[in-house]
């Protein structure tokens, strides 16, 4: 950034010293009493459609297609010269690593490049009973264990039926995170129709309940006609979703200054209309880029404090120094225009050069193919904020030239405030060989430790992914443990473009807020003028998580329900409108408990004893009864009527089976009549019949007895029904 000097009063100079003696030593933060700095006006408007649908498993998944391999081109930010200048010394270069790593406990294969593009923008994050994972363009839905119940779809599969550009286009940039405040999900993606010239748009999902495979809140946001709203990065706050962008001008993409905007999470999570409060900061200072807003796991920070907005700046890139900017967003939702965003601290941290290769997109060398971009002009995913009560944390990490000779390590700070301010508690760069590492995202648990994850390369080693870390209490400044692998490589990128990234994603497990997840890109066959990569997710931990975790959260409105795998043979038509209602009985009604005994009935028992209860009595199947639809992709429907011992209807039970197409699990509740039904849609063509089993019934008075299933018409044979085309 360029300076203009001044002739200034001689007591102006005094105070100027004084404000220089507070940088004495790397990491000093600059003690504030005032902001450096302040945006302009915000400016406030309503999302420009919106609506709630679902469920997400009854939508038919849009199939992603490879045509020809499209590259997402990186666009450049501000005031990053091709001239790498002097590089300064890297003070905090870590040497060795520890003997020990952490554990992986559990690896499985996220989504591949199903839709030929490049990069893949691999990113992901876990909830209590899910882990969902974004890529450009596509995403899938997991459980705990690996087990695919979604997907690969394209990401405006969520969008059917929505309308507007988030329904027909799928543009990427995507973004996944669990909001573990509210037991949410949010998933979004900007839209470009007609790009490269505006309107462009943000389209933004968050699900109704915990179940990501249920139903959705959906919001088409415009954030401008003319400039392009690139690289959306999102923090989850208690007060709202905050994004940083990088703006461009276009059709021409010239840079058009950082863009900080907030959406009004109170209304998203109930579906109403919502709100975007949004500061655009090129006229406040054009050299600010690559920003990220700080993204909250666990505790909620202290009572009306703004989201911290952070970026890096490199002082061969015309700063005074190298440093960190931080930037506070205040958001007031009664008066808008009393929202805020200003420059806070400056904090100089140790030396260090991110002018990697000059700035080429091919820097990292790989055993075969082209190098690959190494994207050292930012701060890397994510900016994480945690509250300890003694005082506030925050992690982030970004990839820097460690000796001058484009060797790429991981430059990583931990920030703390226990008053007014923010400053370095430690940093360190990790470099422990001649090896290349990079695209990092790190994160803290819940007890302090700090885990690291990236992409490690060289001449000799094929991309792969790996982890370190570090306990709390640890010598400060080192990733004390040793290096852990989630999987080695065995392939390369061989596309000129050179793209890779452009992100990753740590994210911390809210069930023991100890583990960590880590997912990120890497190739497992050698490719040939292609990008056939891959992407992995893998659970680590680096000490004993034990004692008994935290219980599952539970879902406010739909109960959790069954969810399809679609993984092969996805529908064949694409939907350009409304799709298939859902079906009414998909989502039952939450089973009444059954923890409850029924009314004891002793007789007279001796005033000592406690009376034992008496079941009621048993339930059973009396009848399944089953129908089909369609001609090509079909429908199964099986109708179950339970009945008591004395072969009565019975109302309130909730009725759990397993179709044998995908073992794709199902459930109803009975009503008034005693029956309920089940459906299965979408069956391929080439199935002539499909096979629904009752595995249980619950009820909150009668147990189930299995044995005295029966059919009256004897098309089943009580528990099982085949259902024909």
């Amino acid at each position: 950034m360029r300076k203009t000097y001044y002739y200034i009063p001689l007591i102006a100079i005094i105070a100027v010293l004084l404000a220089v003696l507070a940088f004495a030593n790397a990491g000093s933060a600059q003690q504030v009493t005032e902001p450096l700095a302040s945006a302009g006006q915000p400016i406030t408007s309503y999302a420009t459609r919106s609506d709630t649908y679902g469920p997400l498993y009854n939508i038919p998944p849009i199939t992603p297609r490879w045509a020809d391999l499209i590259e997402i081109p990186r666009k450049t930010l501000p005031n990053r010269p091709a001239d790498p200048g002097t590089p300064g010394e890297d003070t905090v270069v870590q040497g060795a690593v520890g003997s020990s790593a952490g554990t992986t406990l559990l690896s499985f294969e996220g989504i591949n490049n199903v839709n030929g593009v490049l990069p893949p923008d691999t990113q992901g994050d876990v909830g209590p009973n899910h882990y969902v994972q974004v890529v450009n363009i596509s995403f899938a839905i997991w459980d705990r264990d690996g087990n695919k119940l979604y997907g690969p779809a394209n990401i405006n599969t969520i969008f059917s039926g929505f309308g507007g550009p988030c329904e027909s286009t799928n543009d990427g940039d995507p973004i996944v995170l669990y909001d573990h405040l509210a037991d949410r999900w949010m998933i979004s993606q900007f839209a470009l129709p007609n790009y490269p010239r505006g309107p462009f748009y943000q389209c933004i999902a968050i699900s109704k309940t915990s179940d990501p495979t249920g139903s959705y809140h959906r919001y088409e946001f415009t954030l401008s006609d003319s400039k392009m709203n690139d690289y959306p990065k999102f923090g989850v706050w208690s007060d709202g979703y905050y994004m940083s962008i990088n703006q461009f001008y276009m059709p021409f993409g010239i840079w058009a200054g950082q863009g900080a905007v907030v959406f009004e999470r109170d209304k998203m999570l109930n579906g109403d209309p919502a709100r975007m409060v949004y500061f655009d900061l090129y006229n406040t200072d054009s050299n600010l880029g690559g920003m990220l807003p700080a993204d909250l796991d666990g505790p909620v920070p202290p009572d009306g404090a703004p989201n911290p907005f952070i970026e890096r700046d490199d002082n061969s890139e015309g700063f005074s120094q190298d440093q960190l900017q931080i930037w506070n967003f205040h958001v007031d939702w009664n008066n808008t225009n009393n929202s805020t965003f200003t420059k806070m601290q400056e904090l100089a941290t140790s030396p260090f050069d991110t002018e990697m290769c000059g700035g080429s997109r091919n820097c990292i060398p790989q055993p075969g193919g082209y190098k690959v971009d190494a994207i050292a002009d930012r701060l890397m995913y994510r900016l994480q904020y945690r509250n300890f009560g003694d005082h506030e944390a925050m992690v982030v990490n970004h990839t820097v030239d460690v000796d001058g000779s484009d060797h790429a390590g991981i430059r990583w700070y931990e920030l703390r405030k226990t008053g007014s301010s923010w400053s370095i508690y430690q940093e360190g760069t990790f470099a422990p060989d001649a090896n290349h590492r990079w695209m990092g995202s790190v994160a803290m648990n819940g007890r302090g430790d700090i885990a690291l994850g990236y992409s490690v390369s060289s001449t000799s080693i094929y991309p792969s992914i790996r982890y370190t870390g570090r306990l709390a209490g640890d010598p400060l400044g080192q990733m004390t443990l040793g290096e852990g692998t989630i999987v080695n490589g065995d392939g390369y990128q061989d596309h000129d473009s050179g793209r890779w990234g452009d992100y990753s994603m740590m994210s911390v497990d809210p069930v023991d807020d100890c583990s960590f997840w880590y997912t990120q890109e890497y190739y497992m066959s050698r490719a040939s003028g292609n990008a056939d990569w891959q992407t992995r997710v893998g659970k680590i931990q680096l000490s004993d998580c034990g004692g008994s975790p935290p219980p599952t959260a539970t879902p406010t409105e739909e109960p959790p329900t069954p969810t399809p795998t679609y993984t092969s043979e996805p529908p064949t038509p694409t939907p350009t409108g409304e799709p298939p209602t859902p079906t009414p009985t998909s989502e039952p009604p939450t089973p009444t408990p059954t923890n409850e005994p029924p009314t004891p009935t002793p007789t007279t028992p001796p005033p000592t004893e406690t009376p034992t209860p008496v079941p009621s009595g048993t339930m059973h199947i009396g009848d399944l009864d089953g129908s089909s639809s369609g001609s090509r992709r079909w429908s199964a429907t099986v109708t179950i009527m339970v009945h008591d011992a004395n072969e009565n209807p019975v109302a309130n039970a909730t009725v759990y089976g397993t179709w044998d197409y995908r073992s794709i699990s199902a459930d109803c509740t009975t009503d008034s009549t005693g029956t309920c039904s089940v459906t299965l849609n979408w069956i391929r063509p080439s199935l002539s019949s499909v096979t629904f089993t009752v595995d249980d019934i619950t009820h909150d008075s009668l147990t189930y007895d299995a044995l005295s299933n029966h059919d009256p018409d004897g098309d089943s044979d009580g528990t099982s029904i085949v259902v024909y085309k």
